[in-house]
């Protein structure tokens, strides 16, 4: 008899019986209130269409709004003739151009670090980075608000992880301080958003790095929400507080500021060398196709001759954080482009998202697990590009919705 045709008593239980028993997304789309997988059928601008209806957009990420600048379009379509769609390998074996080298250095010299390194999604730089430096005697701390991405990655590090208090620097240094009591010995990272993702506010990273020097730990800023927002020349958190020297590594991504997409992470160069050569995520993934980053490479251009942009941006920032503030409306903590509105409940926020629909507005329905129960919230963003019409029209629809539903 076949070791594989013996009989056994036991029996698996079905491990798709879960996915037939998850109705509450079909439920919501019976009711017509399912915000999720919105097929756009145009560029991500400021107007975008979905199924033929024109509508402003202010669900996007696209900061410096340059996913339509002609100048970009042009570089990723001047690459993908030469280079072809894409580069069918990883970067460590066939997947590296000539063009990713010079991303990366423009990227350590725009950000002004020794290195840099790209890859192939936001999401990925984080796993990559996290669970190749953190070994089974470190530790890591972060905050309890960090993007899943960070979350993620610490999962996939040996290293033990503690969570601390959302942007609490004394719970940080107690949870810290906790730990070196406790006989501990190894590394330290201390992992945190710059600008959080949701709340839309700024971490407090001058004394969060007081409390590294004091215990000898590395500081990760995630700044996918910040590089092109933030500092004097959009290099993100660190240089907004003077900190580029103090901060080890710094995460960005290119599917927001950069209009394209991909990661990448800078810092000192023996760092990025060794995250080069373990980085799973990187290892075993293919490369950014050559369109993305001649694309990255046209917006590091434009950054920099058009600082005004970020200018604009910060004008439109200030006009809606005013104008809704004004209304009544509860934003938060948030100091920056991400806007988010306090719903709370969570059959209220769908209904809100749905008349904002109606009206021509594209917003984002947030509601548990991506924030806290009982937090519900309509998470909007806003560009450089955006007109005073635009947002005009924006604050005329929340106020009218505000009222309808007894939110102001």
């Amino acid at each position: 008899m076949q070791p594989d045709s013996k009989k056994t008593d036991q029996v698996a239980s079905d491990l798709f019986a879960k996915c037939r028993e998850f109705t509450a997304a079909q439920e919501v789309i019976d009711a017509g209130f399912y915000p999720y997988y919105r097929p756009i059928s145009s560029a991500v601008g400021d107007v975008v269409v979905v199924n033929d209806q024109e509508m402003i957009m202010i669900g996007s990420n696209n900061y410096l709004g340059l996913v339509g600048d002609p100048r970009v379009k042009e570089a990723a379509a001047q690459a993908s003739l030469k280079y072809g769609s894409g580069c069918t390998g990883s970067r460590l074996l066939n997947g590296t151009l000539d063009l990713h080298v010079e991303l990366e250095e423009q990227l350590a010299k725009f950000m002004k670090c020794e290195a840099a390194l790209v890859f192939s999604t936001g999401f990925q730089t984080n796993l990559g980075t996290i669970s190749c430096l953190v070994n089974r005697d470190d530790i890591i701390l972060i905050d309890r608000s960090n993007h899943a991405s960070i979350v993620d990655g610490c999962r996939l590090a040996y290293g033990k992880t503690k969570k601390y208090a959302h942007n609490d620097m004394d719970d940080l240094d107690r949870v810290l301080e906790i730990s070196m009591n406790n006989g501990f010995r190894g590394g330290v990272l201390i992992i945190t958003d710059g600008v959080f993702s949701m709340e839309g506010d700024i971490v407090d990273l001058p004394r969060m790095c007081r409390i590294a020097d004091k215990y000898g730990a590395r500081v990760m800023v995630d700044d996918a929400h910040s590089i092109g927002v933030m500092g004097e020349g959009g290099r993100g958190t660190a240089e907004h507080f003077g900190l580029i020297d103090r901060v080890d590594l710094t995460m960005g991504t290119f599917s927001k500021s950069f209009a394209s997409l991909g990661g990448f992470i800078v810092g000192d160069a023996n760092t990025i060398d060794y995250v080069k050569h373990f980085a799973r995520a990187l290892i075993f993934s293919a490369s950014i196709p050559p369109g993305a980053a001649a694309a990255v490479l046209a917006v590091l251009k434009i950054m920099a001759e058009e600082p005004e942009r970020r200018e604009r941006l910060w004008k439109n920032t200030r006009k809606m954080h005013e104008g809704l503030r004004s209304l009544g409306f509860d934003l938060g903590t948030t100091e920056t482009p991400v806007v988010p509105i306090m719903i709370f409940d969570d059959m209220t926020c769908f209904k809100i998202w749905r008349d904002l629909s109606d009206e021509g507005i594209f917003a984002n329905a947030v509601v548990p697990p991506a924030v806290a129960p009982g937090m519900s919230l309509i998470r909007t963003s806003y560009t450089a590009t955006h007109t005073d019409d635009q947002l005009d029209r924006v604050l005329d629809t929340f106020a009218r919705l505000g009222k309808k539903y007894g939110i102001i």
